[in-house]
């Protein structure tokens, strides 16, 4: 009768584990298509056996029946760190592959047709006046063609700047989308340990919720973790610490009073009482794979976007190390460093043909030395139909005059009129798509281009120097490049070179992403859920079920029987 009466608990643990598994089953098959869902295995074992001390030769046991084990939530680990850091990687590659294409977009369809149209609209105005220098149509036609290049060349460079903005307020987003995620893995890490401290119930659906956040997190920025033995997850974020068991150490952003460009920094590590900051991204290092410096979209956006708006000086007079150690790094730096280097080019070599310049020495009326210095070449340099000195140049600083009057100490004094050098820190004595404009005098005056020689005949050489100006071959786009082009080839080559680093980004994002999938694939074969494997789970658990159930039918036969007849 004892035997029989225990029987029934061992069908009883078999209905109940069962349907347990069942459930088990169930709740996989509802989340099949739930992000970052971990599939819930059952382990069954047995119960205690209870041991009888007979006289007979060997001993008699008796099991209590079945018992769940566990429910495993199988993660593996290798496979996690090694999705999140190629996660990170092809994020840093995407973000400024789609740089790239803004900036192409930036410089219009096709390539830049557009502004290429109105850079032979402006070549073909000079070819023009080459024909008949002292005929005001052609005059007209420069002055308004020069008008209409750098309105463009100023539009495409604000666009430029514009996106930087944008770039920048995206910027401002991941970073405070880091700081959320770092508070949401912290407070999910306090309920994971408060559920599993007991040691009885693992806290599944919150470790998935975890597991999705640090996810997320190593698309923005390069993240190592590790879990402790009381289930909480700690965090390093470009090698440093970013959240333990307790703390989140938050980024702080700082923002630069002229550019509004923000950048992220360590609070805990700065000493802002001295304007120490600790950068979050530490760009002397060389963006390489075997460094594992080329992760996260964050990184990505700050290295694209730069630290300001950069002009020709990003360029002239660089080596080719120290270009690609600052602007050449950032996709939006160097297109704005070529443009304007090429601009400021082109709005030189016409100056220096309308308004030439000679380098003298001399001693100033009020006995300073002028050593080695520019001035206007009255020899050679060209007068409008006014009889101006010196002559006018076509594009004009704001703020700054191409030249200031002079006397020397001699008697009676000459007059020298000498050129305002660019070598000033201060970007309004340059030559910048931001700081020209069609010298306003041109737009007023009749004639008032240079187009006379000092006898007074048509100036055809100067006519023929600016159409040769063009065709010239010594321009270069930046310290990378060995061959010299013309203006011409100038603006093409940029854009191909900005194309040709936008395929080498496309090309490793697309590796990238092709390997991430790989990468998921192997962890959905770990913990995602097979609905025609949990299919055969539920048919078995089914079974099992159901021959429990048979089995305490017998058994209750078997009582009743020996019940009612004994």
């Amino acid at each position: 009768m004892a035997n029989g009466m225990g029987s029934l608990y061992i069908g009883a643990s078999g209905l109940q584990n069962s349907q347990n598994a069942l459930n088990t089953t169930a709740n996989n098959l509802a989340n099949a298509d739930t992000k970052g869902y971990v599939r819930q295995q059952v382990l069954f074992a047995d119960r205690d056996y209870v041991t009888f001390q007979s006289a007979a030769i060997s001993k008699q046991q008796a099991g209590l029946g079945l018992a769940i084990a566990d429910v495993i939530h199988t993660r593996d680990y290798f496979l996690d760190r090694y999705y999140r850091t190629e996660n990170g990687r092809q994020s840093f590659y995407e973000t400024n592959y789609l740089a790239v294409q803004d900036v192409e977009n930036i410089f219009q369809e096709l390539e830049g047709e557009q502004f290429q149209t109105q850079l032979e609209e402006f070549w073909k105005s000079f070819a023009e006046l080459s024909k008949g220098p002292n005929t005001e149509v052609n005059q007209n036609l420069v002055v308004k063609n020069a008008t209409l290049f750098i309105e463009r060349a100023q539009g495409v460079y604000q666009n430029m700047k514009e996106y930087q903005k944008r770039i920048n307020i995206k910027i401002r987003e991941g970073v405070d989308r880091i700081n959320e995620l770092g508070h949401t893995i912290q407070n999910l890490n306090k309920e994971i340990m408060r559920i599993e401290s007991g040691g009885v119930e693992t806290a599944m659906t919150l470790r998935d919720e975890r597991d999705n956040a640090l996810d997320e997190l190593s698309s923005l920025a390069k993240v190592e973790f590790r879990e402790d033995a009381n289930g909480a997850v700690r965090v390093r974020l470009e090698n440093v610490e970013f959240l333990d068991e307790v703390h989140v150490f938050e980024i702080g952003i700082r923002q630069d009073d002229v550019t509004g460009f923000v950048t992220p920094y360590w609070p805990r590590l700065s000493d802002l009482s001295r304007g120490k900051y600790a950068d979050v991204f530490d760009f002397d290092v060389d963006i390489a794979p075997e460094l594992n410096s080329d992760i996260g979209e964050l990184k990505a956006l700050v290295l694209s976007r730069g630290d300001r708006f950069a002009t020709y000086r990003d360029i002239a007079g660089l080596s080719a190390d120290e270009y690609n150690d600052g602007a050449g790094m950032s996709v939006m730096l160097s297109a704005e460093a070529e443009f304007d280097q090429f601009i400021h080019e082109v709005i030189t070599a016409v100056n220096d043909v309308l308004s030439p310049t000679k380098t003298i020495s001399f001693t100033g009326a009020d006995g300073t030395p002028y050593n080695n210095v520019r001035v206007w070449d009255e020899d050679k340099g060209c007068l409008g139909a006014d009889g101006q000195k010196p002559g006018r140049e076509l594009f004009v600083r704001r703020g700054c005059d191409r030249y200031r009057e002079v006397a020397d100490n001699q008697v009676p004094p000459n007059i020298y009129y000498v050129y305002n050098e660019e070598d000033s820190p201060d970007t309004f004595k340059m030559y910048t798509i931001q700081n020209v404009d069609v010298n306003p005098d041109l737009l007023e005056t009749e004639s008032g281009m240079p187009h006379l020689n000092p006898d007074g005949t048509p100036a055809w050489d100067m006519a023929q120097q600016l159409v040769d100006i063009w065709e010239a071959k010594k321009y270069i786009s930046n310290p990378n490049d060995t061959n010299p082009c013309n203006f011409k080839e100038y603006y093409k080559k940029m854009i191909v070179d900005i194309g040709t680093n936008g395929n080498v980004y496309k090309s490793m994002a697309e590796d990238l992403e092709a390997e991430v999938a790989s990468i998921e694939n192997s962890r959905q074969q770990v913990f995602g859920v097979s609905s025609d494997e949990e299919l055969q789970n539920m048919i078995k658990y089914q079974s099992a079920y159901n021959a429990a159930s048979r089995f305490i039918n017998v058994i209750s036969e078997m009582l009743e029987h020996l019940v009612t007849r004994l």
